[in-house]
């Protein structure tokens, strides 16, 4: 018989979207992805030699189950450098990307009953880990009008005494907002532990990310080498730990994962040490999508009342032309052929928006467009301005 917990985990719709457009596709039909959040640039070159090296010299044992001792050196000066911050290589796990690291961190910190905190909308996944650990999701709804921002009063009056953790995300998967300083103050006042999910640092189009280390010493950072050196096919992600949750941690990942790939992380090395040129040419390349695909939308009718800033999304509110999100994703999808992802994807209160991804090509987004406009004036009669 199949267990309850694995019967309540949701499906992750983005992927059901991708899934049908390969069906699609097969059948020849052209389809525009605006709804994966991968990024559509190879790995940097550095990074490719290095996994060749890795192999070459047969670097393709186990490592020590809290990551390579290079690699833990690397972040460390990467901290130091960006976010001026000091951490330990001995408050880091390196992790098969960044879900084992929320997975390993929700282990150490939840009973069954116990609640985490998170924002609605956002990433679909969270609530699904924090299920199949036995916890409970709070969830907190985030408004546009506020930038997706926690509002102070509304996370104050849900804590109860089973909440072991806030969850952050900045910049925020699926709204591309970021998370200002003076909010990560207020929620480290409460005196939970903040787990901030930091995957998208890095894509940022203006001011900057700020991490959750700034303010305080006492967070889980979850972060990783998917987004911002397009590596996602490599699995490697981290995350900097309290000590005091180290150990515990640590025994996990032994029995769980036993340790992140060998080569990954030769190549994580190399990344941190040697793509900064490629990585900025990727940003300004994202940027440039960013605002055309921002100004697109806004010629199309959508209001987007605080401009997105980070990672690679635009979170739009289409109430306007359906309440249900997932059956007008895959309306466009069926009749426009541009992949998009509906808003319900990320909580209750992301039903009526959708989500657009600009990781793939100018020319694909403008084609896109093109034909999201057609079907707004075929389908809702939109004239457009």
């Amino acid at each position: 018989m199949i267990t309850q917990k694995a019967k309540d985990i949701t499906p992750f719709i983005v992927m059901e979207v991708l899934e049908k457009a390969a069906e699609m596709e097969q059948r020849g039909i052209n389809v525009i992805h605006l709804e994966v959040g991968e990024p559509d640039f190879d790995v940097p070159k550095c990074v490719a030699a290095a996994v060749q090296q890795a192999f070459d010299e047969g670097r393709t044992h186990y490592t020590h189950s809290l990551g390579d001792p290079d690699l833990r050196n690397e972040i460390v000066k990467k901290y130091k450098e960006e976010y001026k911050v000091a951490v330990s290589p001995e408050q880091i796990i390196v992790t098969s990307g960044s879900s084992p690291a929320i997975l390993l961190t929700l282990g150490v910190l939840c009973e069954p009953g116990d609640e985490i905190i998170i924002s609605d909308p956002g990433y679909a996944c969270y609530a699904n880990f924090i299920r199949f650990i036995g916890a409970t999701s709070v969830r907190v709804p985030v408004y546009e009008e506020d930038g997706f921002q926690y509002r102070y009063e509304e996370i104050k009056r849900r804590i109860t005494d089973r909440t072991k953790a806030i969850i952050i995300n900045s910049p925020m998967n699926p709204t591309g907002n970021l998370l200002s300083l003076d909010l990560m103050k207020e929620l480290v006042s409460f005196g939970i532990p903040v787990i901030s999910d930091e995957i998208y640092h890095g894509l940022v189009y203006s001011d900057r990310a700020h991490t959750i280390l700034e303010v305080t010493e006492k967070a889980f950072v979850l972060n990783g080498f998917s987004k911002r050196y397009a590596m996602t096919g490599l699995r490697l992600g981290y995350v900097i730990a309290p000590f005091a949750y180290v150990r515990c941690m640590q025994k996990l990942q032994q029995n769980l994962f036993i340790c992140a790939s060998s080569t990954a992380q030769r190549a994580g090395i190399e990344a941190l040490r040697s793509s900064a040129n490629e990585i900025a040419v990727m940003r300004d390349t994202y940027d440039e999508r960013r605002r055309y695909l921002v100004k697109r939308l806004t010629q199309l009718g959508f209001d987007i009342k605080v401009k997105p800033t980070g990672a690679f999304y635009v979170f739009v509110n289409a109430r306007h032309l359906s309440d249900d999100s997932y059956k007008l994703a895959f309306d466009i999808l069926e009749k426009a052929h541009v992949g998009v992802t509906p808003g319900i994807d990320f909580g209750p209160n992301g039903e009526g928006f959708l989500r657009f991804s600009y990781a793939n090509s100018i020319e694909n987004i403008k084609e896109g467009m093109n034909r999201f406009e057609d079907y707004l004036k075929k389908h809702y009669h939109k004239s457009i301005s």
